[in-house]
């Protein structure tokens, strides 16, 4: 091989911190999972530098038993699920299964750790939807539970809700956060804040970037809760629940400061509002796109807001989870340049 050749080779495969890009994988087990809880004391399962890509499994929010209950065959359940459930005993105070936390080097309190999301990938052929007792949007409407199974079909890609009704699939991970600050101590997994976390932000597709606030050394990233598909709101309080694997580029932005996570699609930026009121949250949400506008984009606070009015969607992120999401979709398109 040239000299020539072999440098160019080199200069691809190092990070902007001058070592080798690692691709690492992380894969759940009894070992490598937070159950139901983000914690800046929690012990690092996986060590990587800035610049790493790592491919991480994701288990379903659900336990054997109760998919079994409702018609999944014991042979269809994970292996690895079962695993985790006979083994770990340190749970809680929330449900949801967590891989990792993985430490990056270099992320520090006042950083921002950029989470590229490469690609997403159906672990299993099936999802479920439920509903319980008192929880949900509607929970003076439901005073009972119900859960179903829901076939994926990935050939076509498609989730066969029931006869004649086929959900477009739109995997997402409901779940990717860092470690709060160590003053909170360990926190539910369910509640979105400003760790990230549980945001169910159905926008965080394949091909999208999310930007979290750091608040303890190393970030402790996890990841977990994967969807099939949601609509925005998620109010029965499950999306198309399901295991999902994906490939993920970390960056330490040591150039960015936020106070909320923030995140960016092909077309969009998104600013983000999490608070238990609704009008709390929203309003928030919108000082974040002002903010964003007057920061990144130059805009006087008074163009920021009357353009947040005119061109950018106000949604509802999910109404479910304790701290309720609203999130702002700022067009790149209206800006010429």
């Amino acid at each position: 091989m040239r000299p020539s050749k072999l440098a160019s080779l080199l200069v691809l495969a190092l990070g902007t911190r001058g070592h080798a890009q690692r691709v690492h994988t992380l894969m759940p087990s009894p070992s490598t999972v937070a159950f139901g809880y983000y914690d800046a004391a929690a012990v690092p399962v996986l060590h990587v530098q800035s610049g790493d890509e790592v491919i991480v499994g994701t288990m379903i929010t659900s336990s054997p038993t109760r998919l079994e209950q409702v018609g999944v065959k014991p042979n269809d359940v994970q292996a690895s699920l079962r695993a985790i459930y006979d083994s770990v005993k340190n749970r809680g105070p929330g449900g949801h299964i967590l891989t990792g936390p993985i430490f990056v080097e270099g992320a520090d309190s006042g950083d921002v750790l950029e989470v590229r999301i490469e690609s997403i990938d159906l672990a299993i052929p099936y999802a479920y939807n439920g509903f319980g007792p008192k929880r949900g949007w509607l929970p003076e409407d439901f005073d009972y539970g119900r859960t179903k199974i829901i076939p994926l079909d990935k050939a076509k890609n498609v989730a066969h809700f029931a006869p004649n009704i086929d959900i477009p699939l739109h995997p997402f991970f409901g779940s990717i956060g860092v470690a709060p600050p160590a003053a909170m101590g360990r926190i539910n997994s369910g509640p979105p804040g400003i760790h990230a976390g549980n945001l169910d932000n159905k926008e965080l597709v394949a091909g999208t970037t999310l930007y979290i606030p750091v608040w303890t050394k190393g970030a402790l990233l996890e990841i977990g809760d994967g969807h099939a598909g949601q609509g925005n709101g998620e109010v029965d309080i499950t999306a198309l629940e399901t295991s999902l694997t994906g490939k993920f580029k970390l960056t330490v932005r040591k150039d960015l400061h936020l106070t909320m996570p923030r995140a960016e699609t092909p077309t969009h930026w998104i600013t983000m509002g999490i608070d238990s009121n609704l009008v709390a949250a929203t309003k928030q949400a919108v000082r974040q796109a002002i903010d964003f506008l007057v920061t990144t984009k130059g805009l006087t606070r008074d163009d920021a807001y009357m353009l947040t009015s005119v061109a950018c969607d106000v949604d509802i992120t999910e109404l479910v989870d304790g701290t309720l999401g609203v999130h702002v979709m700022i067009p790149k398109s209206i800006f010429l340049r």
